[in-house]
């Protein structure tokens, strides 16, 4: 029983120290608003915001507070068309803009 629990503690331990880091999905965000725009895919006043899906899918701590984000975010323009993206880019507790953003569509669906 003591080495099934040891296995079970040695087996989560990853979990227990993964480094959430700061809610910092607005700065990604717009910048791959004006992104999707710089890059003719579709202009930022088309973009129906209230439907944006937004998923964290990492957050890890690079050095003592600074930490490198990866998000998935879905856009939706006001036609129905979807834009899905991933960004990076690192963030503190202090600031959410501390690298530049970096964006890769990964798919576009045009319905209409």
């Amino acid at each position: 029983m003591k080495k099934l629990t040891i296995f079970v503690l040695f087996m989560f331990s990853p979990l227990l120290s993964f480094a959430k880091g700061p809610d910092c999905y607005t700065w990604p965000m717009n910048m791959t608003e004006g992104w999707l725009k710089n890059m003719n895919i579709v202009d930022i006043v088309d973009l129906d915001e209230s439907k944006t899906q937004i998923t964290q899918l990492a957050s890890q701590e690079i050095e003592k507070g600074l930490y490198n984000q990866i998000y998935h975010f879905v856009f939706y323009d006001k036609k129905g068309n979807s834009y899905e993206v991933i960004t990076q880019n690192n963030a503190s507790n202090e600031e959410c803009s501390m690298s530049q953003v970096n964006e890769y569509l990964v798919s576009q669906s045009n319905v209409h």
